[in-house]
């Protein structure tokens, strides 16, 4: 359920260039070649992503200008939050050897955070409970993966101890 709109957003015409422009990277880097007999899309940003150092810092860079425009706009910050998890959830995958680079052709972290600026560009409206429920779920996750190396940790001294004995 769409949150209600509280009213129309001006936008201006630089504004609206700059809109144009993201929407023309964000289909470049994530679905500007088209796998013949399929519906599925990629972009550049797999490709780079097999250049060691270059392809993981590219994602990151573009979604600096998605976030500063829809700062601008006035976006909720909550959209931004999922915004950067969107791009941190690219980044790290895709800092896995292989596994990575496979991940880019399905995660298209441009595209998906695309949708969310032009979904509020228009309609000034609070953050749907899905971009709250997004963001209050990847910061769960975090915290349990922060979590694990000190249980292994602790695992492992209790096994180390329990040998000692």
């Amino acid at each position: 359920m769409k949150s209600p709109v509280t009213r129309l957003r001006r936008v201006t015409p630089g504004q609206e260039r700059r809109l144009g422009l993201l929407r023309q990277v964000a289909q470049l880097l994530d679905s500007a070649v088209p796998v013949p007999g399929t519906s599925f899309r990629f972009g550049l940003d797999p490709i780079l992503g097999l250049v060691p150092g270059l392809g993981d810092i590219v994602s990151p860079l573009f979604t600096v200008g998605i976030i500063w425009q829809a700062r601008d706009l006035g976006i909720p910050r909550v959209v931004m939050m999922r915004m950067i998890i969107n791009v941190a959830i690219d980044t790290l995958v895709g800092l896995v050897p292989i596994l990575g680079d496979l991940f880019d052709f399905a995660w298209k972290s441009n595209n998906m955070n695309l949708a969310l600026l032009e979904e509020h560009i228009h309609e000034e409206r609070g953050p749907s409970a899905h971009d709250w429920s997004f963001v209050i779920m990847s910061i769960a996750l975090v915290l349990v993966i922060a979590a694990v190396p000190f249980l292994l940790l602790g695992w492992m001294l209790n096994l180390i101890s329990g040998l000692i004995r």
